[in-house]
C-alpha cells in the first residue's frame, strides 16, 4: 500500500518538475522525456522478469505478460481489457487508471491528461523492446480514469 501512494506521489512529481520548465518557456510541450524515462524503467522491469518469459516469441503472448504480471508488478492491478485485430494492432484498456484516479473527472481535466500518460507509454515500449518487440505505444483517454494505450508492433 505504501509503495503504490509512494510511487503515485514520485509519477506526479516528475510530470510536475519536467513539465513546468516547457510550460515557463512557452512553448510546445514536449513529452519525450518522460516517454523516455518511463522507456528505461520498462527495460529494467523486463531485464528482471524471471526466466521462462524471456521465452515469449508470440507478439500475443507478450502483450498478454504484459497486461496480466507487468501491470500488476507496477499498479497492483490487472489491465481490464486487451483487444487486437491481428495484424500488429493492439489496445490495451484500463477503465481505472491508478495514475489518473487522483484526478477529478469533469471534462477540463482531459487536456491534463496525456502529460500523465506519457511514462507508462515509455514503460511499456521499453518492457517490448527488452523482450524483442520494436514497437510504437500512444495513449487516448475519453473519460477519466479510464484510458487506452494502442500498440503497434513494428515489422522487422
Amino acid at each position: 500500500m505504501a509503495d503504490t501512494v509512494l510511487f503515485e506521489f514520485l509519477h506526479t512529481e516528475m510530470v510536475k518538475e519536467l513539465w513546468a520548465p516547457v510550460a515557463r518557456r512557452g512553448g510546445g510541450m514536449s513529452l519525450s522525456v518522460l516517454e523516455g524515462l518511463g522507456f528505461r524503467v520498462g527495460q529494467a522491469l523486463a531485464e528482471r522478469l524471471p526466466q521462462e518469459t524471456l521465452a515469449f516469441r508470440e507478439e500475443l503472448d507478450v502483450l498478454k505478460f504484459l497486461c496480466r504480471d507487468l501491470w500488476v508488478a507496477v499498479f497492483r492491478k490487472q489491465m481490464d481489457g486487451l483487444r487486437t485485430n491481428h495484424q500488429g494492432t493492439y489496445v490495451l484498456q484500463d477503465h481505472s487508471f491508478p495514475l489518473l484516479v487522483p484526478m477529478g473527472s469533469g471534462p477540463q481535466y482531459l487536456e491534463e491528461a496525456p502529460k500523465f500518460l506519457a511514462f507508462t507509454c515509455g514503460l511499456l515500449c521499453g518492457a517490448l523492446s527488452t523482450l524483442g518487440f520494436q514497437s510504437q505505444v500512444t495513449a487516448s483517454v475519453a473519460t477519466l480514469p479510464a484510458c487506452k494505450f494502442q500498440v503497434v508492433i513494428q515489422k522487422s
